[in-house]
């Protein structure tokens, strides 16, 4: 074709052009190194914290952040498994609540540094310590002593693990670290703004009666001065997947007739036939329902903002509106 031979005769004069020219075109630079940290997360609740604590100068992989996903029942994969081995900085919940990333570390032939929130957080007694050179591969489920391991709802705790994360982010990368304890602070004041949004509630309807689903908010619903008043029996069912016994459900039911609770909280990510008749019981009486989640949902805002909003639902729900609404 005329325009194939006309495209291949000036390429060819381009050729000859370029040889016989004084000059050489300069090689191509090579791709700038990433200088980030590898960070891996149990969940992008954490991923979160550390995103705002380190910046530009972390690669934040976060192995669970599906907000229909159960964390309690997630099995890792060959990814999840290479990623940790890459880590230099490894955040998991502890407390019997991400074993498998604990696995995963056990397991890596690495030597990452761990931030352990359990641990960080000062809620768990030393004798519910997972103790170390335990059997590997052993299973804990859920259970655990007299706390409660949801810990990313404890705010004061959230200020700790943000800390800690600065100091160890500022460990591997000396060169930033004042930008890693500048982060935090600034992190840790936007989360002093929620405990005392968080307390407002307490403070305008003191000891306020409520129900919830599962144990996941309870940290929050303490700094509130709220009162759960759901039966344990129920909520250790649900968190454990199992049905709870027909007199327990009963007896949560009741919570929704004659003196009702003021609101009922709900893990959305662990929706069961038992929760659901629960639900259906509150909406019936006109209880308000608020739903809370264990991982940030798609378009949720950062660890703040999505706090913050749950913090002004539960805030709306009883009446009280939220300092930040």
């Amino acid at each position: 074709m005329p325009f194939r031979r006309a495209a291949v005769a000036a390429l060819a004069v381009l050729t000859v052009a370029g040889c016989g020219s004084g000059t050489e075109t300069p090689a191509a630079a090579p791709p700038a190194e990433d200088t980030a940290l590898p960070v891996v997360a149990s969940t992008n609740v954490y991923g979160s914290i550390v995103e705002a604590v380190g910046g530009d100068h972390v690669n934040v992989d976060s192995l669970i952040d599906d907000p229909a996903a159960d964390p309690h029942s997630y099995e890792s994969t060959p990814a999840d498994a290479a990623a940790v081995a890459k880590a230099r900085l490894v955040v998991v919940n502890g407390g019997g609540y991400d074993d498998f990333l604990t696995r995963l570390v056990e397991s890596s032939g690495t030597n990452p540094t761990v931030v352990d929130v359990a641990a960080v957080s000062g809620l768990v007694p030393a004798e519910e310590q997972h103790a170390e050179g335990e059997p590997e591969g052993e299973e804990h489920g859920h259970e655990h002593g007299e706390f409660n391991e949801h810990f990313w709802y404890s705010l004061p705790t959230v200020q700790k693990v943000a800390t800690q994360i600065a100091a160890d982010l500022g460990a591997a990368d000396p060169a930033d670290a004042a930008e890693f304890t500048a982060n935090a602070e600034a992190f840790n004041a936007r989360v002093a703004e929620l405990i005392t949004r968080a307390e407002a509630i307490g403070k305008a309807q003191p000891g306020a009666r409520i129900a919830v689903t599962e144990p996941v908010p309870g940290h929050l619903v303490e700094t509130a001065g709220l009162t759960d008043v759901t039966p344990h029996e129920f909520t250790e069912a649900i968190e454990e997947d199992t049905d709870p016994p027909a007199a327990v459900l009963q007896e949560t039911l009741a919570l929704f007739s004659g003196d009702p609770v003021r609101a009922l909280v709900v893990n959305a990510q662990t929706e069961t036939p038992s929760t659901d008749q629960v639900r259906e019981a509150a909406q019936t009486a006109g209880v308000p329902v608020v739903e809370m989640t264990e991982t940030l949902p798609e378009g949720s805002g950062d660890y703040v903002d999505w706090m913050g909003g749950q913090i002004d639902a539960l805030a709306g729900a009883l009446g009280t509106p939220s300092p930040g609404s």
